[in-house]
């Protein structure tokens, strides 16, 4: 955008005034941080029209990506950056005397999302938009996100995410689009005109507002659109109950409606809560596909065509609904017969499944469905019984069973295409998971391998190793990311490894004050920062690591002179608010964290920090810090992982279990650029049934003085405190395999330690990193999208 800075100072200092009615010298920071988000507005907004204009003049088929999560961080510098006029507003503003930093740090993360489900998705929105995709996001606008996390006392306690709390000024309420989304009552059948029609009566029925959020492509006047739909009681005020003091009655729909969209997940293990969970996941499917539809319609275009002009992709389970309800939509309000809606509604959905883990792939009581989607549910089990007819062998494959509907199953039947998100796990879907599928459908199944947006996670949140890149290779890397291999050349370079080194150093030092600021401890920048930050989560292995660091422990208590170098352990996360153990685990980081931190007899060879209420932004300030990237997840259980990428793209050494992308990051940067343990997918499958964990424990005394740390009185003086870990451990027979791969796991460890005295290996094995990293962006895996699923038109 040819702008200057004078011109742009000017600007900010009339939205000042005329959007916050203030002048600069009376202006809060709210103040401030708004006036300069609506002045971004004003060149968005215009690129907005703009796009959508040509979409519709070309008329390009559209891609429209369904999630139940959207973890798009903050905007506002992103937003600068693809608009390419970042510097000229961080120095307009300097003249002011207004930091953009601070303007940055005020802003909050838009509340949409938790962990790498959403966190992808919010990649592909920006790499849809940059690579000249017609992407949308259709999600749900959470009134408090999923939880702000404070540690107290070493235990997750959950607090309200107010992340709306300031307003939100990307985004644009369309109340004029609002759609009627119905639930219970019941469906009467009858003939009109020889044809049987079905009439949803006596039902209750809520208002989906969209509420839309420009998402901005790199520097090409792209801007794709973020739906997110909020709730209205149809009846919110009841003002004859209100009168007679009846106030709670009076607000009770108001009240009921609002619970749809409070919380991302709600706690599903009770009634109410399974309940509420499948509302929101038929209200986002509802009020997405008719505002679609109603779109499409609007245009003018032929519905039998639909297929051709709209692709809807479903990210997990989650959104499947949307299969049912196109369905509906063309029958029951289009008039089609069910063979033409059945052929449009497969060949428009395709389906990304993203997980193996049998607790994590849905299923909903047939009696709490058909009561809440009585119509939804009629066309499930016609859906269902046509599949049976065709298929005839239907054990594993049928949609509803065991008085249960198996959402992957309708996933699966209802798509022209499943994608697994990493090569291993792609290969366990076809031939173990959902071998039986593969068998008849063999030609839906394929692998899109995740990626990261490499402009976020490399150029907007490591500004100096990108300057650094930038100089030695060119900026081309930047909207051609498969360029960094360029860098592969500078590996030997002793001028660049030593910059290198110098941009970790300083954003360890920024790290390092963080932490003391916000955890009141001081941390060595000079030590190796060893970090795992994502979900806690039994199988991705928290457990295995604060294992080590205990055993590591007691190793300098026995030889205080042991030669390693000092290691800062950081780890951040998250634990589902009805997760027991998950919550255990956080619980068990914080007080081995107290007790070694808090030993003079350790003389800071080793440190532990736990940073709260993980999130995109704060992730964005410790990734580039790393030294160490922890992917430790039991092999086969991670479908395919994206921290790890960030992490290598930063100049981090990955230590890994051939899992999920890890086997792919294994072969792009060779073995001798990451450190590999543990027991590989074929081990796995063969130690079911024969594996016995007790052999471990009564073997090994560093496994026995580990684990009987947790209830002896070593750690806490409350003994049952972790007991449950303990006996998660030993009577569940060690189900993540952590006993068995901590002697793989603590000789990686030694060989970190090794490696990283060795600055100079260290240093080339980081550039090597870094190099390979371009495979790994969200453009190549759209790009991917684009010409294999959706076959849509790109860059």
């Amino acid at each position: 955008m040819n702008i200057i800075e004078n011109e742009f100072k000017q600007s900010y200092i009339r939205s000042l005034k005329i959007t916050r009615g203030k002048s600069l010298c009376n202006a809060t920071t709210l103040d401030k941080y708004l006036a300069l988000c609506n002045l971004i507005r004003e060149y968005i907004f215009e690129n907005w029209v703009k796009t959508n204009e040509i979409y519709e003049e070309n008329s390009e088929k559209q891609v429209y990506y369904f999630s139940m999560e959207f973890l798009m961080g903050k905007l506002l510098v992103s937003n600068l950056i693809n608009l390419g006029i970042k510097d000229i507003c961080e120095n307009a503003l300097k003249e002011l005397n207004i930091s953009l930093n601070e303007l940055e740090e005020f802003e909050d993360d838009m509340g949409l999302g938790n962990g790498g489900l959403g966190r992808l998705a919010a990649c592909f929105l920006d790499s849809m938009a940059s690579i000249d995709v017609p992407g949308h996001g259709i999600g749900i606008r959470y009134n408090y996100g999923f939880f702000k996390q404070k540690i107290v006392n070493g235990y997750q306690i959950e607090h309200p995410d107010y992340w709306l709390e300031k307003e939100n000024p990307w985004e644009v309420k369309r109340q004029d689009e609002a759609i009627r989304v119905k639930f219970y009552g019941n469906v009467k059948m009858e003939y009109k005109d020889n044809k049987l029609v079905f009439i949803h009566q006596d039902y209750e029925s809520v208002l989906a507002i969209p509420y839309d959020v420009p998402i901005v492509g790199y520097k090409n006047n792209k801007v794709n659109t973020l739906r997110l739909w909020s709730v209205k009681a149809e009846d919110e005020f009841d003002y004859h109950m209100f009168s007679r003091g009846e106030y709670h009655r009076a607000v009770e729909n108001k009240l009921n409606a609002e619970a749809i969209c409070n919380t991302l997940y709600p706690d599903d293990s009770h009634e109410k809560g399974k309940l509420l969970r499948l509302k929101q996941e038929y209200f986002l499917v509802c009020a997405g596909v008719k505002s679609i539809v109603n779109q499409y319609k609007k245009l003018g275009k032929d519905l039998t065509q639909f297929h051709k002009h709209i692709a809807i992709h479903i990210n997990d389970t989650h959104p499947s609904l949307a299969i049912p309800e196109l369905m509906r939509i063309l029958i029951d309000e289009e008039g089609l017969g069910w063979d033409q809606a059945w052929e449009i509604t497969k060949n428009t959905i395709s389906y990304t499944n993203h997980t193996i883990m049998s607790e994590a792939l849905e299923k909903w009581d047939i009696n709490l469905f058909k009561k809440l989607l009585p119509r939804i549910f009629m066309i499930i089990e016609e859906i269902d019984r046509r599949f049976r007819q065709e298929i005839k062998n239907t054990k594993n494959t049928s949609i509803i069973s065991d008085n249960n509907i198996k959402m992957a199953n309708l996933s699966i039947i209802g798509s022209h295409s499943v994608n697994g998100v990493a090569q291993l796990h792609t290969e366990i879907l076809k031939k173990k998971e959902l071998k039986d599928f593969y068998i008849i459908y063999p030609n839906k199944f394929n692998n899109k391998t995740n990626g990261i947006a490499h402009r976020r996670w490399l150029l907007k949140c490591n500004p100096l190793l990108a300057d650094l890149i930038s100089q030695t290779i060119g900026t081309e890397w930047i909207c051609d990311p498969i360029r960094l291999v360029d860098l592969a050349k500078f590996k030997k370079d002793s001028y660049i490894k030593e910059k290198l080194d110098l941009v970790k150093r300083n954003n360890k030092l920024n790290l390092s004050k963080l932490i003391s600021r916000k955890n009141s401890i001081n941390i060595d920048p000079d030590s190796i920062f060893d970090v795992q930050i994502k979900r806690i989560h039994e199988y991705k292995r928290q457990t295995l690591n604060i294992f080590n660091v205990i055993h590591l422990y007691n190793t300098i208590l026995e030889n205080p002179n042991l030669d390693i170098h000092p290691r800062t352990f950081i780890f951040s996360g998250k634990a589902a608010p009805g997760y027991f153990m998950a919550k255990k685990i956080i619980k068990l980081i914080n007080t081995v964290a107290d007790k070694i931190n808090n030993d003079k007899r350790v003389k800071d060879k080793i440190k532990v920090v736990f940073m709260e209420d993980y999130s995109v932004s704060l992730a964005e300030k410790i990734i580039p810090a790393c030294d160490v990237s922890e992917q430790i997840s039991t092999t086969t259980k991670e479908a395919s992982g994206t921290g790890n990428m960030k992490f290598m793209m930063n100049g981090a050494i990955t230590i890994a279990t051939l899992d999920g992308a890890n086997i792919e990051i294994a072969k792009a940067v060779g073995e001798d650029n990451i450190v590999l343990f543990g027991i590989r997918a074929k081990e796995f499958y063969d130690l079911q049934g024969s594996y016995n964990c007790l052999d471990i424990y009564n073997n090994d005394l560093r496994v026995k003085k580990v684990l009987d740390s947790l209830v002896n009185g070593f750690l806490t003086q409350d003994h049952l405190e972790f007991e449950p870990l303990y006996s998660s451990i030993i009577k569940n027979n060690d189900q993540y395999f952590i006993l068995k791969d901590f002697n793989s796991y603590i000789n990686a460890q030694n060989k970190i330690d090794k490696l990283y005295k060795n600055k100079d290996k260290w240093l080339e094995m980081a550039v090597v990193n870094i190099a390979h990293s371009g495979i790994f962006s969200s453009d190549n895996t759209i790009y991917e999208y684009a010409k294999e699923i959706w076959n849509v038109s790109c860059r």
